[in-house]
């Protein structure tokens, strides 16, 4: 009796791919520095306003409208909830352990930061203290941020994961740049102070904060914005895939 004919001609069934090994924490060098950065800003930037006396602020506060000092402090409180958050978003070793933290993190920083960080920043950035260039560099950042953030909460929802990363990545890259801020102040104070005592601006206080405003504020979301795109470009996870043998 002949041997039955197999009709399978599918050819042999690919071998089912290992799961995923859990990202360990020394592989990603950058969690610790990042986590340390936070929290420095945090305790550098928050404290005067825990008072919730405008004569406290850094910055000065508009005497109108009455509404400015509330909405900003709203916007601080906010961003500071949302940048504790970002930590938990961006470590890869949370989100393989524990994707449910992840998850509702991210859904908090979605859900509550727009009410409370991208509404309030595109309510107080036409009224900046620091001149016309200031005012529409946050409105912008306000337009962006809030755009990104969005459009990263879709892409969850959608089950669209890897555009989820890319489009949250740029929404995470805008928010450390209050942060980042300070860090280009620091690095335009000394060209500003050397423009005044070349007579080129007044040599005042009032004059270089003036002079530093427009550029810092620029510079300090739009240089991690384009160090993002190009990581997702040229770095990402996209770009190190391997084709899988057959």
């Amino acid at each position: 009796m002949a041997p039955p004919v197999s009709t399978d001609t599918a050819g042999p069934r690919p071998r089912p791919r290992p799961p995923l090994e859990p990202v360990r924490w020394w592989r990603r060098p950058w969690i610790v520095p990042l986590a340390l950065f936070s929290v420095t800003f945090l305790l550098y930037s928050v404290p005067p306003y825990a008072s919730l006396d405008p004569a406290d602020a850094r910055l000065p506060i508009p005497e109108t409208p009455a509404w400015y000092f509330p909405v900003m402090l709203v916007h601080i409180f906010g961003g500071t909830l949302l940048t504790v958050l970002v930590i938990l978003q961006v470590w890869p070793w949370l989100r393989s352990r524990y994707p449910v933290v992840h998850r509702w993190s991210g859904r908090i920083y979605v859900l509550a930061g727009i009410p409370l960080v991208g509404v309030p920043a595109l309510l107080i950035a036409p009224f900046s203290s620091t001149g016309l260039g200031t005012q529409v560099s946050n409105t912008l950042w306000a337009v962006l941020w809030s755009t990104f953030t969005l459009l990263g909460y879709v892409m969850a929802r959608r089950r669209r994961f890897a555009d989820h990363r890319e489009w949250m990545l740029r929404s995470f890259a805008l928010l450390y740049g209050i942060a980042f801020n300070r860090v280009v102040i620091l690095l335009l104070l000394p060209l500003a102070i050397l423009q005044a005592q070349t007579g080129a601006i007044p040599n005042t206080e009032a004059a270089i904060t003036l002079a530093i405003a427009p550029a810092s504020s620029f510079l300090s979301w739009v240089v991690p914005l384009l160090f993002v795109e190009w990581w997702i470009k040229y770095r990402g996870p996209r770009r190190r895939r391997r084709p899988v043998p057959a």
